[in-house]
């Protein structure tokens, strides 16, 4: 059962696929960078999935975003 907008299913797909590819998660500057947004729209996005229990992130530690919810219940990244 999907608990996400369609642009947050986006983000959510993005932080699995980055970190897939990469071996850890996106940066919020590589958030912005890939969908064109500002920075505030990045990290109220990250606050929005947090509260929403999507994602975990650590306080004070760069690159921290862990997905809460298994491949399965991802969107495609279109």
């Amino acid at each position: 059962m999907k608990t996400y907008t369609e642009k947050q299913g986006q983000y959510l797909a993005f932080i699995y696929y980055y970190g897939k590819i990469h071996g850890y998660p996106p940066s919020e500057a590589e958030l912005q960078q890939y969908f064109r947004v500002s920075p505030p729209s990045v990290h109220q996005m990250i606050l929005t999935l947090e509260d929403h229990g999507l994602i975990e992130r650590t306080p004070g530690q760069a690159r921290s975003i862990r997905l809460l919810i298994p491949r399965e219940e991802l969107p495609d990244l279109v």
